[in-house]
């Protein structure tokens, strides 16, 4: 496994560095450092790469925000040089890979490498396979022009403008396209997502497909290099008791105090939170709904689009809670929503909102709840609702991507639709409702639900045997 470095991965404990790497970047050569870093299985290498410019703003930060006027700019160069890097470090070993397994756009300039660079021509013999996580993100940026751009990455690459030219605009390279037209196979985590994206996306019908790139996509499809294999979840041995109420609530409040005086503009958020911890019931609830994912359009806008006279749907939902039942919300990411959200929290006090994250109540929330909300615009795959799911958590999603793949109305949780993003809001509150009033009235037919939930097996062992029938190719023992 090869990654960047981020100026904090080399400083692990047990690191050391086997080698460094020269090779061309911009108008220099640069070395980078080669360092294996332990991990949990002997059987894998891990190797992080290290250059200043893996860490341009300090150590341990992955994505950087260069503003609008320049969207992806030091993320775009730091990624260029991971493809430059990676490609250099392979083409150097002894004995090469069977399969080098590319993910997002992040590694997609490995393939153009391959293709046209002659001091990587090896490469071409070795099977690449390339996988999308997300195809809203496609790291565009100017083929000219801007020190981010890709003749300022790769001055002496002889490309084919047809093959790294953004769809809509050509005067930009699209790593995501290149990765999807250049690869030996394709695939997305989920079976759903990878018919999804065949389509071209309507916002206004609140319906995500190919986001401009569904041409190539259809056409890898047609050539038979397009495969949608669901992502997996281990399922560790695990304590089967639910935490009890006010564990959880001491455990949250702990995690809220090392929170706050971290980051100024966040202290509001965090002192509403602890404050509404002290006014929460001490008994449990009848209803604990849970949420936990990144505060992003794409998992927080059917919350916050309107849903009739209550408000928004997160404030329908809250509405009908009313003191019967709680909600508690682990997410931060967007700004602009996390204000939103926060201010529909302060006037809500069956609503806890945990601006951030914290692995210790996580777990306890996925043990605790009684239902699971994942509302997501689309889904790739999704996650949470499996961890959920595992803990015996039904869940409320939307019929898209790897989330209609995982969860089946009234047999192991709750779905929903609809043809417009307003209709889904509302859809979304109709389908919470109905999954409330379902444990109320029909305890039998509840717990039913949620023993099958937890039965489920998304297993990684199934998905890595799928990677290598159908990407590897590789025959099984």
């Amino acid at each position: 496994m090869i990654t960047p470095a981020y100026g904090a991965l080399s400083k692990l404990g047990g690191a050391r560095q086997v080698s460094t790497l020269e090779l061309p970047f911009g108008e220099d050569i640069l070395e980078v450092e080669v360092i294996e870093v332990p991990g949990f299985d002997s059987r894998v290498r891990n190797v992080v790469l290290e250059h200043p410019l893996f860490s341009p703003r300090g150590a341990g930060r992955i994505y950087l925000d260069d503003g609008s006027g320049r969207p992806f700019a030091s993320d775009a160069g730091k990624f260029a040089l991971l493809s430059a890097a990676a490609a250099a470090y392979i083409a150097g070993l002894e004995q090469p890979p069977q399969v080098v397994h590319l993910h997002d756009w992040h590694a997609a300039l490995y393939c153009l490498l391959r293709a046209s660079a002659a001091r990587y021509a090896g490469l071409r013999d070795i099977r690449t396979v390339y996988t999308i996580h997300n195809l809203a993100f496609q790291g565009i940026r100017p083929l000219r022009g801007d020190a981010s751009s890709l003749e300022c990455w790769f001055p002496d690459l002889r490309y084919d403008a047809a093959v790294v030219a953004d769809p809509r605009y050509p005067d930009c390279v699209n790593p995501m396209a290149v990765g999807i037209r250049l690869a030996d196979k394709v695939n997305t985590v989920s079976p759903t997502y990878a018919r999804e994206i065949l389509l071209p996306s309507d916002p206004a019908r609140g319906f995500s497909g190919g986001e401009g790139l569904e041409q190539d996509l259809r056409a890898a499809s047609a050539q038979g290099r397009l495969t949608g294999i669901l992502n997996g979840c281990d399922y560790p041995k695990r304590d089967r008791r639910r935490p009890g109420w006010r564990r959880l609530l001491e455990t949250i409040g702990a995690e809220l105090a090392q929170w706050r005086g971290k980051n100024a503009e966040l202290d509001a958020i965090h002192a509403l939170a602890t404050e509404r911890i002290k006014v929460l019931p001490r008994r449990r609830p009848a209803n604990v709904l849970t949420s936990i994912g990144r505060l992003t359009v794409q998992k927080a806008d059917l919350f916050l689009q309107p849903a009739g006279a209550a408000g928004t749907a997160l404030e329908a939902i809250l509405r009908n809670l009313d003191r019967n039942g709680v909600l508690i919300m682990v997410g931060s990411g967007d700004a602009q929503l996390q204000r939103r959200i926060a201010d529909i929290a302060a006037r809500h006090e069956n609503f806890l909102f945990l601006c951030g994250y914290s692995e210790s109540f996580a777990e306890m929330l996925y043990a605790a709840g009684d239902l699971f909300l994942m509302p997501s615009s689309f889904e790739p795959c999704g996650i949470s609702q499996m961890l959920a799911m595992r803990s015996g958590q039904p869940c409320v999603v939307h019929e898209v991507g790897g989330l209609k793949d995982t969860v089946r109305d009234g047999i192991t949780g709750f779905t929903f639709g609809g043809d417009n993003p307003v209709n889904q809001a509302r859809h979304f509150v109709s389908a919470v409702d109905r999954a409330l009033r379902m444990r109320a009235s029909n305890q039998d037919r509840w717990l039913q639900i949620r023993h099958q939930a937890e039965a489920q097996r998304f297993s990684w062992h199934t998905a890595a045997q799928r990677y290598l029938q159908d990407l590897y190719e590789i025959p099984r023992p």
